[in-house]
């Protein structure tokens, strides 16, 4: 059996998301954040399949509609959720011999920082309604985020080793034990650790999908600070001075495309937020990318584009999301090419559980 980690840009069926209500923490700041979910929704559509679970599902398809989405691929599931963070909480696909098989990893809110009840249970409730067209599901005994990994398709995981060696999640594995488990499960046959690099106002320890990102063509897509004076700096130059060390599989370094620093964001009690452009998101034909109303998000752009070539590069104004401490990548889940049924047309479809 061949069983590997699918690379974010092959080809993907669709987008799952989770949407902010009223019970979440989204709720002092709803009117700013909703309008951000439902382009990320819409923009999705224009491509490939939006999953959406939701509370009330009925209101976000009205939405949805009002804004222009193409609702025959739009599916909407009635689920109780705690937040929004699909990213971590959501299926993760592996590939059997080509065939898709979904893994149900357990989250815990970070490490035990935050109610995850719900989120915990969302993608066995989603399998249970049939959301993902018959495809095996396997529960793990193990703590983890999508986040945390990065994936080149071909058996290399790039991850921190802040986040996966944080005592509040699996304090039992050793970081060899934890290599071995990740072989195992996601058919890894080496890891990529960065010891240094972290965002202040990050609630994840460190996930690497807010500071690298693997990219086709041996390249690595990653975050840099050039201000001696801002706190980020010395972890970030360790970081990258990491990432000038780590070989390609035939012994290369890989193609580093360096990412700009946005100018620092706070919220309204002076807390820095964790702006980052590496938060982007790869979907059919296209990359979302997180902006925020920042003198570099052109430049971000730029770097991105030079990265995925010949895809669509489509900003999205993302400085409502960090206001609780993600961005784009974090609050979506891509779903590899065999997850879902595409044969089908999901026209007004919603589904109650």
């Amino acid at each position: 059996m061949i069983r590997r980690l699918p690379a974010e840009w092959e080809e993907q069926d669709g987008v799952l998301l989770a949407w902010p209500h009223e019970e979440s923490d989204w709720h002092p700041v709803l009117d700013l954040v909703e309008p951000v979910f439902i382009e990320i929704a819409r923009l999705i559509s224009m491509f490939e399949q939006t999953v959406i679970v939701a509370p009330d599902d009925r209101e976000v398809k009205q939405k949805l509609e009002q804004a222009g989405a193409n609702m025959s691929n739009v599916r909407l599931y009635r689920i109780e959720t705690n937040d929004t963070w699909a990213r971590d909480f959501g299926p993760i696909t592996v590939l059997e011999n080509g065939s898709p098989g979904i893994l149900d990893f357990g989250f815990n809110g970070w490490g035990l920082k935050f109610a995850a009840n719900l989120d915990n249970l969302i993608t066995s409730r989603l399998h249970r309604a049939g959301a993902f067209n018959g495809t095996p599901l396997t529960t793990v005994g193990l703590i983890l985020e999508g986040g945390s990994i990065e994936s080149d398709g071909a058996g290399t995981i790039l991850t921190t080793a802040e986040c996966l060696l944080s005592p509040n999640r699996n304090p039992h594995m050793s970081r060899k034990e934890l290599e071995a488990a990740l072989a195992e499960l996601l058919g890894a046959d080496r890891l990529l650790w960065l010891e240094n690099g972290f965002l202040a106002g990050d609630d994840t320890d460190s996930h690497v999908d807010t500071l690298a990102r693997l990219a086709p063509n041996d390249t690595i897509v990653y975050v840099t600070c050039d201000d001696p004076a801002d706190e980020h700096y010395q972890a970030l130059k360790a970081m990258e001075a990491e990432l000038e060390g780590f070989r390609t599989r035939d012994g290369r370094p890989f193609r580093l495309i360096p990412l700009p620093w946005p100018e620092p964001k706070h919220d309204g009690e002076g807390e820095r937020l964790p702006a980052t452009y590496a938060n982007f998101l790869v979907i059919n034909n296209a990359v979302l990318v997180p902006t925020y109303r920042d003198k570099n998000d052109n430049s971000a752009l730029e770097a991105i584009k030079e990265a995925f070539p010949g895809r669509s590069i489509i900003g999205v104004d993302s400085l409502p999301l960090i206001l609780q401490h993600g961005s784009l990548h974090c609050v979506t889940m891509q779903l590899p090419k065999g997850t879902l049924d595409t044969s089908l047309i999901f026209r007004n479809y919603v589904r109650k559980i």
